[in-house]
């Protein structure tokens, strides 16, 4: 089955180049677009795709409150791309707190758009791990109530010792199968690792399982 994609930006050019490029791949299906945040909920109960590729800035409803009201509203929601201009953007950083499962720059090339998709599809890789580091080093260090209340969690979770390993070596980026060959052990016992983390963390994803690792002091950033 093909991975199926709604593309929320406000400018229609964007729209176009990204629809162009995800529709020459056999294995990647647009299913529809929207202009704005506010129709996404509607279009994703409707449509049911995958991954939704969704601008972070918008006039009505931007893509960090848009990704909020999917995951508080939509049982079983998709997957969630942000697409943005600029890397090293607090509104990114925003969005993936949010519960985004990665970020997309606008510029990236083709094979980048591609590559970006699939992985959030797969779920078992960090996008652009060295870029989450930035942002966490940026936007996500300091005394604040945020990163107490993520070393409160991080402690609540009791972690195994393998558990926390396999934190830190997802936090560096490595996929299940990069894990496995690490920790010289199958992949089905690191997906029960990574399963279990994200219970205790209380985290959707391995995304927001990372964020909380370098919120609360857990990985540093750096």
């Amino acid at each position: 089955m093909p991975v199926t994609v709604l593309l929320v930006d406000d400018e229609p050019l964007v729209r176009a180049g990204l629809r162009a490029v995800l529709e020459a791949q056999s294995d990647i299906e647009v299913v529809g677009e929207a202009a704005d945040g506010a129709a996404v909920i509607p279009l994703v109960r409707q449509l049911r795709p995958d991954v939704v590729a969704m601008d972070v800035r918008m006039p009505l409803l931007d893509g960090i409150e848009a990704t909020r009201a999917v995951l508080r509203t939509v049982d079983e929601p998709p997957k969630i791309l942000v697409v943005t201009t600029f890397e090293n953007d607090e509104y990114v950083y925003e969005a993936l707190r949010a519960g985004a499962d990665g970020f997309l720059l606008k510029r990236a090339r083709p094979a980048e758009i591609v590559h970006a998709v699939r992985l959030v599809a797969e779920g078992e890789s960090l996008l652009f791990p060295a870029s989450v580091r930035q942002l966490a080093a940026r936007y996500g260090e300091g005394e604040g109530d945020g990163n107490r209340a993520a070393r409160a969690a991080l402690e609540r979770a009791r972690l195994t010792e393998r558990e926390a390993e396999v934190l830190r070596l997802m936090a560096r980026g490595l996929s299940n199968a990069e894990i496995a060959d690490r920790l010289f052990v199958g992949t089905e016992t690191v997906k029960s690792h990574v399963s279990a983390v994200l219970a205790k963390l209380g985290a959707r994803d391995r995304t927001q399982a990372v964020i909380a690792a370098y919120e609360s002091g857990f990985v540093a950033p750096g």
